[in-house]
């Protein structure tokens, strides 16, 4: 797994990139990838770091009152249709290029995905793309999210799990489809739900942390601070 910290500044839209661009990733649906972006992204914009977040295409329940857009534009004060373009809400609960297939609308790329995400001048110290799914998932005609990551480049990639029975599956598969790409960003696991009093949850951290050799941070706060510290500077 590599550490290395990239610190390219090569433009992403129309803002240019984020000083550190971040994509947030899951082991499958359901792991909590939203609930997790909007909360780190809540603690450092309050801790005065300038965040942006986007999610390049989202799907959903037509009945739904809030999509994953409305959820991550409450926590960093942008607008939902700046998180994801509104012809990039797709009302069905599929992945993304099924979704508009089944809906009538016409099919999309990675490359169309990576040419939507723009930031605002001057771009943000944290920006945060949240894909959609587990990393496998189809995102696009021709791609999942590991083709997204390895279109954008990040400088690190967070990948939510749960924190409970079959993770360790979850994470291995998901850490060797990202690792295989041999990208050069620093991959950390967020394990999700994470009960320090579960014997369990405590059992897969040190498993995933000594057998495997991963990064392993469990709260909000542990992952804020992998982030961004309060005073600005990178780790």
């Amino acid at each position: 797994m590599s550490t290395q910290d990239a610190t390219a500044d090569e433009p992403t839209g129309r803002g240019g990139r984020p000083a550190r661009l971040v994509v947030v990733a899951g082991t499958g649906t359901e792991v909590g990838k939203t609930w997790v972006s909007a909360r780190v992204l809540r603690v450092l914009r309050d801790a005065g770091v300038t965040v942006s977040s986007r999610k390049p295409a989202q799907s959903f329940e037509p009945t739904d009152r809030e999509t994953d857009a409305h959820l991550l534009a409450a926590a960093t004060g942008e607008d939902p249709a700046q998180v994801c373009p509104p012809h990039r809400w797709y009302e069905v609960p599929m992945a993304p290029p099924m979704a508009a297939a089944v809906l009538g609308r016409p099919g999309f790329t990675i490359a169309d995905l990576v040419a939507e995400i723009t930031w605002d001048a001057p771009p943000p110290r944290l920006g945060i793309v949240e894909t959609a799914g587990g990393v496998r998932s189809p995102l696009a005609d021709d791609g999942d999210s590991v083709s997204l990551i390895e279109a954008l480049v990040p400088d690190l990639v967070v990948v939510v799990a749960d924190a409970g029975l079959g993770t360790i599956n979850s994470v291995r598969l998901t850490m060797e489809a990202l690792e295989g790409a041999g990208l050069p960003a620093t991959l950390i696991v967020h394990l999700n739900r994470f009960d320090e009093r579960n014997e369990l949850h405590r059992h897969n951290r040190r498993w995933l942390r000594e057998r495997d050799g991963f990064e392993v941070v469990t709260t909000i706060d542990e992952l804020a601070g992998r982030l961004g510290r309060p005073d600005g500077l990178w780790r």
